[in-house]
Formats: C-alpha cells, sequence, structure tokens
C-alpha cells in the first residue's frame, strides 16, 4: 500500500476520487473531504489564528506576514517523519493556500527515505487533468486517472451542448470582498465553459485587487460572490455586505468546494455555473444546492 500524505484538499480530493483514500495516513488542516478524511492526523496548521477575522482583517494580517518573511504556516515535522509517507502533496501556486515547496523541502530533508514530493500548480483546467492524471501515477492508479478524467470531458461536453448558441452572461466573479479580488486561474475557464463572460477575469492568471468603480465599468448581469476558501453561509453573509451599485444578479456559493480547490469537483462548480447562467437549458444535477441568491 501506498502511504499517502496530502497537504493540499484539491489533493486530498484528488486520492478519493481515484479510489485511494484508505492509503491517506495525514492531511492538512484544511482537507475535510470527504468527511472520513477528518479522521486523519494533521501534519499542517495556519501560523496566524484568523478563525473569526474579518476578510479585511484577514487580508492585512496575510499582507504582514508574507511581507515580514514568515510562513503561513507550521508543519509538525516530528508528525510527518513518523507518517513515513511514500508519497506527498502539496502545492507551489499560492503562499496563502497551503505550505510551500520550499517548506515542505526543508521538513523532508532528513528522512532517511526520501518521499515522492509530487507539485500540485495548476492555472487552468488542463493542468487540473494533468494533476489527476500524475497523481494517479505516482499512487499506482493509473488507469482509474485516465477513467475519470474521460468522465469529466464527458459532463462538461454536456455542459457545452447545452448551452451552446445561448446569449452569453456578462459576469464579474469575486474572489474576495475586502479588498475585492476578481476571479484568476481556472475560474474564467470554467465561466466560459458555462455560458458566461468575466470581463475582469484574468484566465490562468493570479487574481487581484479591483474596486467597484471597476465592477461598475463592466455592468455585469450576475455577481458570483466566491471569498475564497469559504462555505456558503459565510459566502451569503459577506454578499449580503456589500453594495448594490447595479441592477447585476447576486448569488453566493461555496468557494471551498467548487472553485477555490483545483481538484475534481470543479467540473461540479462548472455544472453550478451553466444552472445559474442557463436554468432554462442546463439542470443542477445534484441533491446539494450550493448557491443563495442575495438580490
Amino acid at each position: 500500500m501506498t502511504r499517502i500524505v496530502s497537504f493540499l484538499p484539491a489533493g486530498t480530493e484528488m486520492v478519493h476520487a481515484l479510489g485511494a483514500g484508505g492509503e491517506l495516513v495525514g492531511r492538512s488542516h484544511e482537507c475535510d473531504y470527504p468527511s472520513s478524511v477528518t479522521k486523519l492526523p494533521v501534519v499542517s496548521r495556519p501560523a496566524l489564528n484568523l478563525d473569526d477575522a474579518s476578510p479585511g482583517a484577514i487580508d492585512l494580517a496575510v499582507a504582514q506576514q508574507m511581507n515580514g518573511g514568515d510562513t503561513l504556516y507550521r508543519i509538525d515535522e516530528v508528525l510527518l517523519r513518523d507518517l513515513k509517507p511514500d508519497v506527498i502533496l502539496t502545492q507551489n501556486l499560492c503562499r496563502v493556500c497551503a505550505p510551500s515547496g520550499d517548506e515542505l523541502t526543508r521538513a523532508v530533508r532528513k528522512f532517511d527515505l526520501r518521499p515522492e514530493v509530487l507539485f500540485l500548480t495548476p492555472r487552468n483546467i488542463a493542468e487540473i487533468v494533468e494533476n489527476i492524471v500524475q497523481v494517479g501515477r505516482a499512487i499506482g492508479r493509473p488507469d482509474e486517472a485516465e477513467s475519470l478524467v474521460r468522465a469529466h470531458d464527458e459532463r462538461l461536453a454536456r455542459v457545452r451542448e447545452a448551452v451552446a448558441g445561448a446569449p452569453t452572461r456578462r459576469v464579474v466573479f469575486l474572489e474576495w470582498t475586502e479588498p475585492l479580488f476578481c476571479g484568476g486561474h481556472w475560474v474564467p475557464e470554467m465561466i466560459s465553459l458555462a455560458g458566461g463572460n468575466d470581463p475582469l477575469g484574468r484566465p490562468g492568471e493570479d487574481s487581484v485587487r479591483i474596486d467597484w468603480d471597476d465592477v461598475a465599468k463592466v455592468q455585469p448581469e450576475m455577481i458570483i460572490v466566491s471569498p475564497c476558501g469559504y462555505r456558503l453561509a459565510r459566502a451569503a453573509e459577506l454578499a449580503r455586505q456589500m453594495p448594490q451599485i447595479s441592477d447585476a444578479t447576486v448569488y453566493a456559493v461555496d468557494a471551498n468546494a467548487y472553485f477555490a480547490r483545483p481538484g475534481p469537483r470543479v467540473v461540479e462548480g462548472v455544472e453550478l455555473l451553466a444552472h445559474l447562467f442557463h436554468p432554462d437549458l442546463f439542470q443542477w444535477p445534484h441533491a446539494v444546492r450550493p448557491w443563495e441568491r442575495i438580490r
């Protein structure tokens, strides 16, 4: 059995989607899906306690920590060594999302047996697919990975077929609310696949700060509030606090499940957007309802 430690929620979800959840022996504090992973030992935790902080306070604290050259995460190096992982999943895309490669490299340099460290750093959907294949190979599940990728391709094809020829929805996607951050990396592509267009989005690039004037200028039909790392209830709470700058329809969504994690559920995120953009053309095919209309 391959012993796997995941510092990345998306990586944890990939492992389970490939049928290898029983081979996970450690996780980050953010790995919470499926719920069974919460029983696993936690190998990394945030250096800052920001549980009850406002988005603005979080943005300031994170900026100060990073500007000072300090890490945002603490790795339990003793526990990690004792778990004897064969494969470690981490990322180098965002220092705010998980321990960086440098931190992990320092943690494992004294191991007697060096594990294979897989860096999952996608910037678009094609690279998310590539990551699934890489994980499958690393943990001995290449056939399962290829099968999962084919299933995802088929689901995305159904979305494209359903919305083909429909009016493109003009959308602004917000990855943070105080200050505002636009949608970046794979999110603008998700919007496009679902039959929308985000003029402020940055496909394949880091999200950046914007302001309400930027939002007003593009005259969106719809604003999607998806603050990174937040569940639906908190996203809806923050959306209700936003100023009404236009007649745009405003939806809050479960960012943590469908948009902030570049893993298997990104396909469900595309399906969710397709339903919000074109509810008469694409029905939401799942039992859970991970969105709320705010106005």
